[in-house]
């Protein structure tokens, strides 16, 4: 049996893992062997989400925690440097951006072992985002490139990266929601917070560039103010924004916003009940404007560049600008705003092409 490490970092990570694991357990050739590196330590944004998406205790858990981006990277390669040198694997599966991602990856090519990275490929050509380092670093020196999308070939292909490592696979995170649509549609999230289907906007912020300064932070929140004029919103609030809040003055003024709901994170079936029952998400994450895109749900990001942009060019997404946020709400309410088309391979059975593409290698 071929040891499959699979590494899951922070909350994304487990969104694109589990269906892998789901599926690798099934199989008589491999033992998926689950490793969590404790990026994301706060039972709200890690347990709920095992729980959600059906996955086990992990067989190794690193207890990382946070600290700076050289402190977490540090730590997760040692950590995980003495578990490849007990317990060296088959392949080690790193997926999406985070820091764990890197860190294993140098880990195990260090060690001259192979990795393959799930969502390969994907760029924003902006390198003030941590997360743009690693995508860059993880897949240079990875030996397969699974990827989402034609894009994502296209950037890896521009960056030299030879034709065989690059496997297009398709959109893991859909397989995850697919995974669990029914328990989904019967959690009536919105119905519970007293909000009609369609009736309502979805909130998530937490990018440094967003939230960090007090300026760019206060003006966000007074669109959210009056955006809720015209729609009730659901703000489920990072950890990181709420502290920014807090320092900043700020969370008082969503409070006292008589249509906009705050809460604590979210586990991924609840989330997801408010995505799929939405008319608008305004959001900087990644993934949502995956799940938007897949759904055909308005979706305004509020960043400057995307690393998806499969999701603006054939899907339901738009940039949004700081200045913009308010028109573009106004934008969906008229029902001015593109239905989008699903890309190929965003289908639901993207561990199947996984499992049986690394079934032929090791």
């Amino acid at each position: 049996m071929s040891l499959i490490h699979l590494i899951a970092g922070a909350r994304p990570n487990f969104m694109k893992i589990a269906p892998l694991y789901h599926r690798l357990v099934r199989e008589d050739w491999c033992e998926p062997v689950l490793i969590h590196t404790g990026q994301h330590y706060d039972p709200s944004m890690s347990d709920a989400f095992f729980q959600d998406l059906g996955l086990p205790q992990p067989d190794m858990h690193l207890g990382i925690g946070s600290g700076s981006h050289a402190e977490q990277t540090g730590k997760v390669m040692t950590a995980y440097e003495k578990i490849l040198m007990d317990h060296p694997p088959a392949w080690t599966v790193v997926v999406g951006d985070v820091n764990s991602t890197m860190a294993c990856t140098l880990a195990a090519k260090k060690l001259c072992l192979p990795v393959a990275h799930l969502e390969a490929g994907l760029r924003s050509r902006d390198r003030t985002m941590p997360e743009e380092i690693n995508r860059l670093v993880t897949d240079v020196i990875a030996d397969l490139l699974w990827t989402p999308s034609p894009d994502a070939d296209e950037n890896l292909l521009a960056e030299g990266v030879a034709p065989e490592r690059i496997v297009r696979v398709g959109n893991i995170m859909l397989d995850s929601f697919e995974m669990v649509r029914d328990q989904v549609e019967a959690e009536r999230v919105p119905e519970s917070l007293g909000l009609s289907k369609k009736g309502y906007g979805l909130v998530t912020l937490h990018r440094p560039s967003n939230v960090d300064d007090a300026e760019t932070l206060a003006a966000l929140v007074e669109s959210l103010v009056v955006v809720s004029t015209d729609i009730p919103l659901v703000f489920p609030i990072h950890p990181r924004t709420r502290k920014s809040l807090q320092a900043h003055g700020l969370e008082s003024r969503l409070i006292e916003a008589p249509n906009i709901h705050l809460s604590e994170p979210m586990g991924y079936i609840r989330f997801m009940s408010l995505v799929l029952g939405s008319r608008l998400v305004l959001t900087d994450s990644g993934g949502i404007q995956e799940e938007t895109t897949y759904l055909g749900i308005p979706c305004l990001t509020r960043r400057d560049t995307t690393e998806r942009p499969i999701t603006v060019t054939e899907g339901t997404n738009r940039l949004v600008m700081p200045n913009e946020v308010e028109s573009s709400v106004r934008q969906v309410l008229n029902g001015d705003w593109p239905t989008g088309s699903r890309p190929e391979f965003w289908d639901g059975h993207t561990a199947d092409r996984i499992a049986a593409d690394l079934a032929g290698r090791v």
